[in-house]
């Protein structure tokens, strides 16, 4: 074998090992869902778990991603009812939002996978992957297909809540989601409105001044609308 040929499959070698570094590394959303997600290694001075003096170095974080994970996969795969009341100073109503599963995750939340964990900025990350099923994978092109309006949320949630932090930042970005998209097609405010969501791609946290930061892309499903009848 010639130099020039020795060269030329060496070349190859290295291009496929590299590609299948980065697409080992790539997120991915609908056969396969596969994202990074992370947890401080220490829990917030105030939190019950930071009390804990028999843990193991790493029992916060990884129990912490263990929470986490599912809570976001469920609006992945099946996503979150929603209710939704506007604010209306004039009637005297406050605004509030509630999220709940559209299906119970519980069971399926045991075939999440945890791999290539690495410390970094004070952080325990890892790869979640969760590989939907044929149904589930129908589902989400359900979702995709029967022109669901995409809306984009961002929420923040109290660092010293630890996993409830998450999920109330999560609520706020349905919120805003919701809120944004009905104000461009309603005239008059709602009394309420119900609906569904699914989360569309990958979850984006961060933090920002003691705050999660949490940003979601969502297919949003419109169901039903209350109005006031009297004023």
């Amino acid at each position: 074998m010639n130099t020039k040929n020795k060269k030329s499959i060496a070349l190859f070698i290295f291009t496929a090992c590299f590609l299948v570094r980065v697409f080992s590394q790539t997120p991915s959303i609908i056969q396969k869902i596969r994202f990074p997600l992370w947890a401080l290694l220490d829990a917030y001075p105030g939190l019950e778990e930071a009390q804990d003096v028999t843990a193991a170095q790493y029992d916060y974080p990884v129990k912490a991603i263990r929470e986490v994970a599912p809570f976001l996969i469920s609006g992945m795969v099946y996503g979150w009812e929603f209710t939704y009341t506007p604010s209306d100073k004039l009637r005297g109503v406050e605004e509030y939002i509630e999220i709940k599963e559209i299906v119970d995750f519980s069971l399926a939340s045991q075939l999440i996978t945890y791999s290539s964990p690495w410390i970094q900025d004070n952080r325990l990350n890892c790869w979640c992957e969760f590989t939907r099923t044929a149904d589930q994978i129908q589902n989400y092109n359900l979702w995709a297909s029967i022109k669901n309006p995409v809306t984009h949320g961002r929420g923040n949630g109290s660092l010293t809540e630890g996993f409830e932090g998450i999920r109330t930042a999560a609520t706020e970005a349905v919120k805003d989601s919701v809120r944004n998209y009905y104000r461009s097609v309603i005239k008059n405010k709602p009394k309420e409105i119900r609906g569904k969501v699914l989360i569309r791609d990958i979850p984006s946290i961060g933090i920002v001044s003691g705050q999660y930061i949490i940003n979601l892309d969502f297919f949003l499903e419109c169901g039903k609308i209350l109005e006031y009848s009297v004023f």
